[in-house]
């Protein structure tokens, strides 16, 4: 099971939608969720994972209780935070709890996708279990490989 995961957090699934068609290409899978509660057991199935958060209105307190604790529970995690042009005023203090990059346009997903490829390039190896990790250095478990 690998440790990074696209996992998209959003009521409307305009973002997911965007992503897609954007990552799609090179095979990547957008993962998405409609609640923190659902985003969080991802979060917890997938450690390293790059969440695209969507900001609204009524979660920004919400947002930046969840970007500070992020790093505590999940160090390899990082947060994309997406949202309407309204909210560019909470930017900075958005960047400031910790999301990694923020967007309030559709026309910044480019940028944005190449991100998170990078994101899951760099990710950590899933962490094997004690047995996982003995069967893998088994000398004949090599050999029949090859």
């Amino acid at each position: 099971m690998p440790s990074a995961r696209i996992i998209v957090c959003e009521k409307t699934g305009q973002w997911a939608i965007a992503l897609r068609r954007l990552l799609a290409r090179g095979g990547h899978r957008v993962h998405e969720t409609r609640s923190w509660s659902a985003c969080w057991a991802e979060l917890e199935r997938h450690p390293a994972s790059l969440l695209v958060a969507e900001m609204t209105a009524q979660n920004v307190e919400l947002m930046l209780d969840r970007l500070t604790d992020l790093p505590r529970r999940f160090r390899h995690a990082r947060v994309v935070v997406v949202g309407d042009r309204d909210l560019a005023r909470y930017e900075w203090a958005v960047r400031t709890a910790g999301a990694a990059h923020v967007v309030f346009t559709p026309r910044e997903l480019p940028r944005t996708a190449r991100l998170i490829v990078r994101h899951l390039a760099l990710a950590p190896p899933p962490e094997l279990s004690l047995r996982e990790a003995v069967w893998q250095r088994l000398p004949w478990r090599r050999k029949s490989e090859i």
